[in-house]
Order: C-alpha cells, then structure tokens, then sequence
C-alpha cells in the first residue's frame, strides 16, 4: 500500500500508552509468495523513547515504516503471524489488535444525515417545504436557513472572513472543482492522510492510491466545507465565513471509516502548518465509547481502545497548543453524553462483532469531542428546537448550531421536507453513485427536490443537497470562529496569516452566542415526531449554559461586533 504522509517533530522520547493497532493492508502492498503483509499503528508507552519502541517492534517481527514524532506513533507492516503476540508480551509494548480492525467511521450512507431518503413512501408523498427567504446573495442562498439562524448574513457585511484566516476541513476530502469551494481552496496547504485502501474502498482511482488533493468521494467532506466557507461569488451557495481560506485534511477514507494514524498526523500537521481552525465531524471508532478497562471488552481490545485515548488526547493537544481552535460534532447517537446509555453499536467493524456494552461515563470517551480543547456542537432544526437525533447534556456540549432537522415543524406542511434539512456543495461523482445525477450531468426528475444544479457563466457548475447531522452543525460554529479569528486576529507572518489563541477565540465564541433557555417542559418527546421514548431527552442546566444549547446558539454578527474581552481561564 502507498505510505501514508507523517509530520516530522522533535520529540525525541515518546509518551502515552504502547500499543499495536491493525489495519487493512492496501492494494500496493508487496510481500513474499505465501505470506500477508499486515500494517500497524504502534503507540508508544510513556517515559518510552523512541529507539527503544524501535527496537521492541524489530524484536516482534515488524519493519517500523514511519513514524510521527509530534505524538509518538508509529506505522508498522509485519508479515509475522504471531506480530501481535510478540508485541503484547513486549515489556516496552502492551497489546495488539487482531487483524483489519477499522479505528473510525463517518458513514459514506449515514441514516441520520440522509434520513430524507431512507423511506421511499414518504419520499414520494413528501412537500416540497419553503425556504427561508432571507437576503440572497448567491443564488441558493433563500435556502440556507441556517445563515439567518446563525446572522452570517448580517456578520459579513461588517467581516466575510479573510483570506489569511486558514480552516482545515478534517474528513473525507474536498472536491475543488466546485465553484464555490475553488474560489477559497488552498491546494499547497492541503494534504492527504488516507490513501485508499481497496479491502474496504474498492479499486484505487489512481496509481499508488493516494488520490490527489482537491478531490472528495466520499461527499462528506465537501457539504462540510460548503458551509464553512463556500464563497460568496454569484453562484451555488454561500458559507458562513465566505471569504476563509479552505485547507483539505483528508483523514477519512473514500468508504467513510476513520483509521486512528491518518486522523493523528492530520491533527499534528494543522499544528505545524499554523492552520487556525479545525472541523471535526466525525467520531472515533470501531468503537462508539473508547473506555480505559470496559468488563465487556477482551484484554486486547482494552488495550486497543487505551491506545485510541492517549493517542487522540496527545494530538488534539498538540494541534490546540499550536494554535489551532478545535470543533467538532457531538454525535448523532441521541444520548445525554454524562449519562451514556448501554453502547449497542460497537465494535462496527468487522460487523459482527456488535455487542451491548455497559457505559462507565468516568472512564469511557466519544473521541474526538470528548477529547481535550475540543469545542462540542450539538444540532438544532430551522424551529430551533434540538434535532431529535442530536445528542446534548451538559457535561460535554459548548455551543448549539443549525444541523437540520428533518422532522420538525410536525402539524405543518414543512413537516419531513427537504428543507428542514441543511443544503451544501457535493460531487458530482458521488451523486452519480447515489443515482440523483445522470452520465451528463443532469439532475435527474426524482431527485429535483433535493438536488441542484448551479452553474457560472463560464460553464463551471457546482452541485449540491441536503444533509442533516451534527456534522452539519459543527461547521455552522467552525465558520463563525473563523470569523472570529479573522476580525479580531494578529498579523503572524510565520505562519503566513492571521492568528489568534485557541482559548481567546472559545472564550469569545460563548460570550456571543444566543443564550437559549431549556424548553418548557425540560423533558422532551419526540412521540408526535415518530420516535420511540429511548429519544426522550431531559435539558438540565440554566438560561446561561445548559445542555441543549450549551452557551447559546452560535451568533456570528455578534461575534465580530462584540469587542474583544481578554482571555479569562476558567
């Protein structure tokens, strides 16, 4: 398989836990007549110093391929059977995962995101639903409810964001050749950390199967992007921060899973590339909660999920200390994240490993939001209600963002329409795959409710549809923080731009937001919506931080109109 891209650092001895993590073996890889060649992430144990961890892999019969220094991890193929035995007997290394263990997912077709097309009765017997006819300045514009929730609208007419101001969008790529994304993209800041893997991705689309920056087939990637900084240009749409630079981080693969050494040296390099912003909509997996010693856990997948905590708590450190702001979503799982309830999504791969897992909420973390100077963002629907699927509480949540909600507005005719939902960039290519876009082009007629069509007077067309999720939400908030950085940043040519410290930025974030009190009453169903009381959620908390809305609903014309106030640690 082709070798995945490190950022080198300085760090001569290693910290955190060791362990051995497997992955699937990429098409590239080469290896003897009769033998498999496996490839690992190891992390290293504390106080551990890297020729030492070196040492103890050669010992196991593993070949040390690279390594980031920034956080003490490394990537090793093996074509040694018992690789795995041999690691976890090692004093210098605890534990190995079994073989094409998969270490994170945003699904490519997630059944909260694209609710609006699971049930094709309703599908078909569904309205069309209004926008929310606000100012328009690009041509879908009246259909971004989420701008005027948000005030972007009104934000950039006093800050549409500057070009020095850098966004990383951390997920499954970027299609540039969007006209509202090329307006913004910065293809030599860009990186790819996830070469294709065809075990799990199919066929590689390009020699050495690392495919070119620029370019995104999986889709995620691109509708997050969209609203953060889709520019402002006439056509399609516009994002919140419209004139932010956009950096591809693509630390997922083409099929959505997230692999634990991709995401950590996409992590570390924002950190060196100075990026100022990172958007995180995803979650670490195979696991839903990686807990420190969970009873329904073998010896070595404990071991694996320890590693997958120290691992992504020592880079999103790194990147925050850095200088990075760190946002990410807070789960589509529907749970108060304090009070977790049994976990009966995990492992989800291999996909029948799933079991009932038992929760302890001291010792188990649903990564990256609950990992380290990560700002959580939960999702709400255009009445401003909490989106049934979105998880809260008051423990984990920051900020509340528009993410669609597909169902609300029940006893309306906006009721389970599109329009609910949050409308954003997207391949062409991958709604070809999905059948909503012809050979040519086209948008085919089933499709027209929920797909379109833009196209500049250079015959550059972009397209785009609607998504709902926390995914959704977590870019509204990262987009007004770019805003944020870019009104009230400092000029630091060493890294090219404008910057701000991660923790004035957060601090600013709250202060602005729209306090939103808990609804009366504070225990909501969702019965009337559909959904069973497993979706009951209770908000806990007063007007000023609770745990539907955390500080408030993201408010950019505040933020770049409120003064900055110097940093107060908590």
């Amino acid at each position: 398989m082709a070798s995945r891209r490190f950022t080198a650092g300085s760090v001569a001895t290693v910290t955190g836990l060791a362990l051995v993590l497997a992955v699937p073996a990429g098409a590239a890889t080469a290896a003897p007549a009769g033998t498999a060649t496996t490839e690992y992430t190891v992390v290293a144990e504390d106080g551990v110093s890297a020729a030492a961890a070196k040492a103890a892999i050669t010992a196991a019969g593993g070949t040390v391929v690279s390594s980031n220094d920034s956080v003490g991890t490394f990537t090793v193929s093996s074509t040694a059977s018992d690789f795995a035995a041999k690691a976890t007997a090692a004093a210098a290394l605890i534990g190995a995962s079994s073989a094409d263990k998969a270490i994170g997912q945003a699904p490519k077709l997630d059944l909260v995101e694209q609710e609006h097309l699971v049930d094709a009765a309703k599908k078909a017997a569904r309205g069309k639903g209004g926008g929310h006819h606000g100012p328009k300045l690009d041509p879908l514009d009246d259909r971004l409810w989420g701008l005027d929730m948000v005030r972007s609208d009104d934000a950039r007419r006093v800050e549409p964001g500057d070009k020095g101001v850098t966004v990383g969008v951390l997920d499954t790529g970027l299609d540039a050749t969007n006209p509202d994304l090329a307006a913004n993209f910065s293809r030599s800041l860009s990186r790819n950390f996830a070469p294709d893997i065809e075990a799990i991705d199919g066929p590689c689309e390009v020699a050495g199967c690392l495919d070119p920056v620029g370019t995104d087939d999986g889709g995620h990637g691109t509708h997050v992007a969209g609203t953060i900084g889709a520019a402002a240009n006439g056509t399609g749409v516009s994002g919140v921060a419209p004139n932010v630079t956009l950096v591809e981080l693509k630390g997922g693969q083409d099929s959505g899973y997230f692999f634990l050494e991709s995401v950590v040296n996409a992590l570390t390099y924002a950190g060196d590339a100075g990026l100022d912003v990172v958007n995180m909509s995803f979650y670490v997996d195979p696991w839903l909660y990686n807990c420190l010693g969970n009873s329904a856990d073998s010896a070595q997948e404990q071991a694996e999920q320890r590693a997958i905590i120290t691992a992504m708590k020592r880079a999103l450190t790194y990147a925050h200390n850095k200088g990075v702001t760190l946002v990410g979503a807070l789960g589509n799982n529907h749970e108060d994240l304090g009070k977790p309830r049994t976990d009966v999504g995990s492992p989800n791969y291999p996909g029948d490993t799933v079991r009932p897992r038992p929760i302890d909420n001291k010792t188990c973390w649903d990564l990256p939001v609950e990992g380290p100077f990560v700002i959580g963002v939960s999702a709400l629907g255009p009445s401003g209600r909490k989106s049934d699927f979105s998880n809260y509480g008051t423990e984990q949540i920051s900020v509340a963002a528009p993410g669609g909600w597909f169902r609300d507005g029940y006893g309306t005719d906006s009721f389970q329409t599109d329009a609910n939902m949050i409308l954003s960039s997207y391949p062409l290519k991958v709604l070809q795959e999905e059948g909503s876009v012809d050979a040519n082009g086209n948008v085919l007629p089933e499709a027209a409710d929920y797909v379109f069509k833009d196209c500049t007077k250079a015959g550059k067309c972009g397209y785009y549809t609607y998504l709902q999720g926390t995914s959704m939400a977590s870019p509204h908030a990262a987009g007004v923080t770019a805003l944020i950085v870019s009104k009230f940043g400092t000029r630091d040519w060493r890294r090219g731009g404008l910057t701000l410290a991660p923790d004035w930025v957060e601090q600013h974030l709250y202060r602005t937001a729209a306090e939103k009190a808990c609804p009366q009453p504070r225990l909501v169903s969702y019965a009337q919506e559909g959904r069973p009381a497993e979706f009951d959620a209770l908000c806990e908390g007063t007007k000023n931080v609770n745990g539907f809305y955390g500080y408030g609903v993201v408010d950019a014309y505040a933020a770049v109109t409120t003064p900055l106030q110097p940093w107060v640690k908590p």
